[in-house]
């Protein structure tokens, strides 16, 4: 978190350079052989709401869950959210020469979701709405949500990150601890 944090900082307000050589366009990745910014985006955001929310959700999801999993495995998990995200994103908006993205949304839902099957018995709290959401829910009705936003390509969020991002946490707890997906489901089969 750290990392992101201070990368952003760095270059929203001292190395503006930073942003335009680290950005990602999905369009330029193969023939400009652009390897890098998938990585370096992810250490990049575009402003500070966009850095205070992904910093947030880190802070409330990503830290119990790394002493949940350990923190070679909760690497693991960010890598494989941020490469999905890339992917995903690529996949969508690999024709369109002007897209470009920043952040590391794709990585943070990843552990989100993950979170989320993990310890399905915990709450969100989303401002303003003033109940806890349970968490379950939440990912479904976040998921619907997403996939639809993806569909209207309106406005700067990168929906196809966010949802590749968050199917590849689900993914990947149920390939490295499918006992943990198979609870959770009994959970929620009552």
């Amino acid at each position: 978190m750290a990392t992101f944090v201070g990368a952003s900082l760095l270059a929203l307000y001292a190395a503006p350079w930073m942003i335009e050589r680290g950005v990602f366009r999905p369009y330029w990745l193969l023939p400009r052989r652009a390897w890098a910014t998938p990585v370096t985006s992810a250490f990049l955001h575009a402003d500070l709401g966009h850095l205070f929310f992904n910093g947030f959700t880190f802070w409330a999801f990503g830290f119990s869950l790394e002493r949940t999993v350990g923190s070679t495995q909760f690497a693991a998990l960010y890598a494989a959210g941020l490469f999905a995200s890339a992917l995903g994103t690529w996949v969508n908006h690999r024709r369109e020469p002007g897209y470009r993205t920043l952040g590391a949304s794709g990585a943070i839902l990843a552990v989100l979701f993950a979170s989320i099957v993990y310890h399905p018995g915990s709450s969100i709290f989303i401002l303003p709405i003033p109940v806890p959401i349970p968490a379950p829910l939440f990912a479904v009705l976040y998921l619907a949500f997403t996939w639809w936003a993806s569909r209207q390509a309106r406005g700067r969020i990168n929906h196809d990150a966010h949802l590749a991002g968050a199917l590849a946490g689900v993914a990947f707890v149920a390939l490295t601890e499918p006992t943990v997906v198979a609870r959770l489901i009994s959970r929620l089969l009552g």
